[in-house]
């Protein structure tokens, strides 16, 4: 007997479709998984075995060969245990084929026969609703994010006895509508930062452009409160980019444990000990590493300097594309990574309060700072300097502009910016590719005057003097002006402090 059931295989961020078939042939009692599978695919065989007979079911005594065809694709996890019983069931004649043909069917199954959460359920979702299958069956814990993608049928299923009662139409278990849950009020506000006006002012611009920022300055003077609240400025996430963003964490096995979708901009906040792989990404097969994980959200970097050095350079491709690229001998992943990077700096290596009392020297100050290479403060659009505060300082700073006025502030800037990418092609300023950036960004004779004496002073490289161009254009956005003008540009160079301290 023959049967063959659809499931699905995860590489890299998407889903792509796999026919699970399934022969039983007169011999001696063996079972083997052909069709490129990983370990966990070879194991399923003892869970198989196990929950077919807590289920009520002998299991037959034939030779089982269990194909998963495309046959060039690696197949890893536990997601093809549920289809590849119900094709051994199927091929006894306990499951209806013709209703067995309209499913897809994800699952990892108990050795009692229970149905447990698999990762990749809403990229399964979206490869259905792109071959055209109209229904598919879940874990019932995998049901909020499978029921996100509109136009397939998600049924759900506790164990394999269930599994069996819906597919052969003793049961109806539709999976409800994903829950309206209330969004919580983010208690962090910009008004909790006493002072620093310079480095909320850069914020604001870093958040209305979608420009990366680092910042530097003793300890205590709000750099770690200042990155958090960056995500509280941000326009909430789109439809489409919840979608996305969500893929990504069911890919990575982290959305089914929050019950719901990724409605808010990821923030994420790796240790300084953490591996390029750990980072960018990596493994075999590929997978999606903190960059990839911080899509359309935030990346923060505290104490920038104490990061390894390859770590730090390996940031470079996803800064400049938005996309990494991972080669292994297993194939290679793709996975889009634009976030926006917030990075965190002492001025010197023991973090002294202020240069009066710093015990370090100058020239251990600089080298410490020097842990940072040119190329990859290049791609830096924003570095401020946060002094310390004295005491009168910050009793008397004004609290500044809530969250909120900010936000609605930000969001005018991105308004712009969106009409403006209906021909260049880019949603924010930040990514604006080089070709496009005079077409865009028109300058005035004097602002261009001021960007060529930059460079000449300055030290500033063409990249160094697009990512200004970039930072100014954001700057007019924000004031509601068309044409970028000296004083736009003067105050992007303002946030280039770290290429005037490295300049003889």
């Amino acid at each position: 007997m023959h049967a063959h059931v659809l499931s699905a295989a995860v590489v890299g961020v998407e889903a792509v479709l796999v026919r699970v078939e399934v022969d039983l042939t007169n011999g001696l009692p063996q079972y083997a998984t052909v069709g490129l599978p990983d370990s966990a695919v070879r194991e399923s065989r003892e869970r198989v075995k196990s929950a077919i007979r807590n289920t009520g079911v002998k299991f037959p005594d034939q030779r089982v060969t269990v194909n998963l065809a495309p046959a060039d694709i690696r197949k890893e996890g536990a997601a093809f245990d549920l289809p590849i019983a119900l094709g051994i069931l199927a091929a006894l004649g306990l499951v209806r084929l013709d209703s067995l043909a309209e499913f897809a069917v994800v699952g990892e199954l108990a050795l009692d026969g229970q149905i447990q959460p698999v990762r990749g359920a809403l990229a399964v979702g979206l490869a259905c609703r792109r071959r055209g299958i109209a229904k598919l069956l879940v874990p019932r814990e995998n049901a909020a994010e499978a029921t996100a993608v509109e136009g397939i049928r998600v049924v759900v299923a506790a164990t394999l006895s269930d599994a069996l009662d819906v597919l052969n139409g003793k049961v109806c278990a539709v999976a409800p509508p994903p829950p309206n849950v209330e969004r919580v009020a983010d208690d962090t506000d910009l008004t909790d930062v006493r002072g620093q006006a310079h480095a909320k002012r850069a914020l604001e611009i870093a958040a209305a452009g979608g420009h990366n920022l680092l910042l530097v300055g003793p300890p205590g003077t709000g750099k770690t409160m200042l990155a958090r609240r960056l995500a509280a400025i941000l326009p909430p996430l789109s439809r489409d980019e919840v979608l996305e963003v969500s893929t990504i964490w069911s890919v990575a096995g982290l959305l089914h444990r929050r019950g719901a979708l990724v409605d808010v901009r990821p923030f994420r906040a790796p240790h300084h000990t953490i591996s390029v792989s750990g980072l960018i990404g990596g493994g075999s097969p590929p997978r999606p590493g903190e960059v990839t994980l911080a899509h359309r959200g935030v990346l923060f970097l505290d104490e920038l300097p104490e990061f390894q050095q390859h770590v730090l350079e390996s940031l470079r491709q996803p800064l400049e594309d938005g996309r990494v690229a991972i080669a292994r001998a297993s194939g290679v992943g793709n996975f889009p990574a634009r976030f926006q990077l917030v990075a965190a700096a002492n001025p010197c290596r023991r973090g002294c309060p202020t240069i009066d009392c710093c015990l370090c020297t100058p020239a251990e100050r600089d080298r410490y700072l020097g842990r940072l290479s040119g190329p990859l403060l290049d791609r830096i659009d924003l570095h401020v300097e946060m002094p310390a505060l004295a005491g009168e300082e910050y009793a008397g700073a004004p609290p500044g502009d809530d969250s909120t006025t900010v936000r609605m502030r930000v969001a005018c800037a991105r308004e712009r910016q969106r009409e403006r990418g209906v021909t260049t092609g880019a949603r924010l300023n930040a990514e604006i590719a080089g070709r496009l950036l005079r077409r865009s960004c028109p300058i005035s004779a004097d602002g261009q005057k001021l960007l060529a004496t930059a460079m000449t002073r300055l030290g500033l490289s063409a990249r160094g003097h697009d990512r200004v161009v970039r930072v100014a254009r954001t700057i007019a956005d924000l004031a509601g002006v068309e044409r970028v003008g000296a004083e736009h540009c003067a105050e992007a160079l303002q946030y280039r402090g770290l290429d005037r301290r490295w300049r003889p």
